[in-house]
């Protein structure tokens, strides 16, 4: 709250002013303060209806990591890795500084009035199942959330819809077609050529697929853990490890879903899945 208070000041603005507060998704870094916002201020919350994602962990961090590490496990990661990662993740919390449901949900059709005008809600899941874009046509500016950042920067949430990255190259379809000067991404500074940042994800995605349907074609059946080691090579560590199999399992699920790959149970009780091409 003192940083968000700080740069409040900087704009000679004050937290008791805030008269709404609307949420792209219902990520930590983007709705983990929410709770602190509404009880000091008194203000409602709109945020898309899809948050249990965020909501369970916040809820119970216990459970989520219990749920990680069985992923992790299915998934193929090593043991000795995998038991120092929970022995860190435990009691770290959930990065939330509690829950609060949305006044109001984000949804298309709704209109948020600011003193910059009505700004539309654009429903854009991928990257959270709770991801909204917000739209200013008078002025072509777009509030992008995590949805486009100024580079690549490709995460989905996994295990909570069919396919994350179908549902992410369908979003990228809706934000094409609005007429934007300039977007405002939730990190990192606005940009313009929103066209352009479009395709980089498409082409980063499309690489990154490429990448699992090669490893699968040289070395599968293997374990997802074994596709991000066939992909990123040497470069794990317990940060980009954990990203990376959020990421790849996505993908894997975006090829099975398509139909171009199938996952199987492993040899033997307790193995980890292991994944083919069709």
């Amino acid at each position: 709250m003192a940083q968000l208070e700080r740069a409040l000041q900087q704009v000679n603005l004050r937290i008791d002013l805030i008269r709404l507060l609307v949420c792209t998704h219902a990520h930590s870094d983007h709705y983990g303060q929410a709770a602190s916002i509404v009880k000091a201020t008194g203000c409602e919350l709109w945020m898309h209806p899809n948050h249990e994602h965020s909501v369970q962990s916040a809820a119970n961090p216990e459970a989520a990591l219990e749920r990680r590490i069985e992923v992790a496990i299915l998934s193929g990661v090593p043991q000795a890795p995998l038991r120092a990662y929970a022995d860190q993740a435990k009691g770290r919390g959930s990065g939330f500084s509690g829950i609060v449901e949305p006044s109001r949900e984000l949804l298309p059709g709704v209109q948020i009035n600011t003193d910059l005008g009505p700004w539309e809600v654009v429903e854009t899941p991928g990257h959270a199942p709770s991801h909204v874009c917000l739209y200013q046509p008078e002025r072509r500016l777009l509030i992008s959330g995590d949805h486009l950042l100024g580079r690549p920067s490709l995460y989905y949430d996994y295990g909570w819809t069919a396919d994350p990255v179908g549902e992410y190259l369908s979003s990228l379809e809706l934000i094409e077609d609005l007429d934007m000067r300039l977007c405002l991404p939730g990190h990192g500074r606005s940009f313009a050529e929103v066209p352009a940042h479009i395709t980089a994800n498409r082409v980063a995605i499309a690489e990154r697929i490429d990448g699992v349907i090669d490893a699968l074609a040289q070395d599968g059946p293997m374990t997802a853990f074994e596709v991000v080691q066939s992909v990123h090579g040497d470069a794990l560590t317990p940060v980009n490890a954990n990203w990376w199999l959020s990421e790849t399992l996505c993908y894997l699920r975006h090829l099975e879903v398509t139909g171009r790959a199938e996952r199987s149970d492993g040899v033997g009780e307790d193995q980890p899945e292991l994944w083919q091409l069709i």
